[in-house]
């Protein structure tokens, strides 16, 4: 028999151990990938929705502003012929920042000291008649009508003497009118003329603003004056998000009677204010009392423009994942968290990344 055609000892074994090698093979390929993907799946940590008692809190928009600012204004009528400084420039105080044309100025306070000279003069007249006067009188060459006549020109010059002394004053004043000078250090906020403008008494000129020390300015509804008023911490929130609390807190004892809201003015301690500029906005949180709210922390909240949503967890005994959940806010507590009016339920575990919440295959971190 032709030894290519006998049957192997095996027979049809080959083909199931074929068979088998490749079902071995695939396995043991299958299970690193399927063990791989669970690696890469992202875990989000999470964070449960409790109820929690927080401070009833009544947060608004400000302003930071300073607290030593002015706007100069003109106190003589001309045209501006010299304007020295800019806005961001700082100043000195009592440096001249502008000059408005003073030739009439001057021309009254020449006229002013003219008529101060003549007055002397006529004084030193009528005092040398007086005297003379006075002599002749006691010598009986003149009558007493004649000496009561001499000294009370004597007395009128030394009027017209102090009347011309007031005039050159108040000329000396007109001309110092013609030149604006910074009231204290600080820096020019903004100028409202420029140089060859007409300026006119009551005009401003220029604003200058001392760097510290600032406050926060915020305007509360009439309606939450209550509130406000019995607040027990109030705290600003600063341009680059840190909360501090003010210096000191003073309420204007009057309404706006349009907007109907009440200014509070809150000073900034110098160590909080650095770095902060007049103009920025700022947040300004009344805290009182305290109440129970369901808080979430701020980070698990996803906000794409009007939308405000969370990702919210599966519950236990369905599939592992997240499912984005639309959240009606309120107010921000800080570090208790940021309150949620509506759209959660206490007990349901939120993500606290919600980008990576969003991924595809992500699942709460045990």
């Amino acid at each position: 028999m032709d030894r290519r055609t006998m049957p192997s000892p095996l027979g049809g074994h080959r083909h199931w151990l074929g068979a088998g090698a490749l079902a071995l093979l695939a396995g043991a390929l299958l299970m690193p990938a399927q063990a791989q993907s669970e690696a890469t799946e992202p875990r989000v940590p999470v964070a449960q929705a409790t109820r929690r008692p927080v401070g009833q809190a009544l947060v608004l928009d400000g302003l930071i502003e300073a607290q030593q600012q002015a706007t100069l204004a003109a106190q003589a009528s001309g045209r501006i012929v010299q304007l020295h400084v800019k806005a961001g420039d700082r100043v000195r105080s009592g440096q001249v920042l502008a000059v408005i044309d003073d030739r009439e100025a001057s021309a009254g306070l020449q006229r002013a000291s003219g008529a101060v000279a003549q007055a002397e003069a006529e004084l030193r007249n009528a005092e040398a008649h007086a005297k003379r006067t006075r002599e002749l009188r006691a010598q009986g060459f003149v009558s007493q009508a004649a000496l009561d006549s001499a000294e009370a020109q004597a007395a009128a010059a030394r009027a017209a003497l102090q009347q011309a002394k007031a005039a050159q004053s108040q000329a000396s004043l007109a001309q110092g009118f013609t030149r604006l000078t910074a009231p204290f250090d600080g820096y020019v906020l903004a100028t409202q003329a420029e140089a060859g403008d007409l300026a006119a008494p009551g005009r401003p000129v220029l604003t200058v603003y001392a760097p510290q020390p600032l406050r926060a300015t915020v305007q509360v509804p009439a309606s939450q004056s209550a509130l406000a008023e019995r607040a027990q911490r109030i705290e600003v929130q600063l341009p680059d998000g840190r909360w501090v609390q003010p210096a000191g807190r003073h309420r204007l004892p009057a309404a706006d009677p349009v907007a109907q809201t009440i200014e509070w003015r809150l000073p900034l301690a110098a160590t909080d204010a650095q770095g902060v500029l007049p103009g920025q906005a700022i947040k300004v949180r009344f805290v009182a009392g305290s109440d129970e709210r369901l808080v979430v922390p701020a980070r698990a909240l996803l906000r794409r423009g009007e939308l405000t949503a969370v990702y919210v967890a599966a519950p236990s005994g369905a599939p592992a994942g997240f499912v984005l959940r639309a959240v009606r806010i309120g107010a921000d507590h800080g570090e208790a968290g940021v309150e949620i009016l509506s759209g959660l339920q206490p007990g349901e575990r939120v993500a606290l990344d919600p980008v990576r919440a969003g991924l595809r295959g992500a699942r709460p971190a045990l």
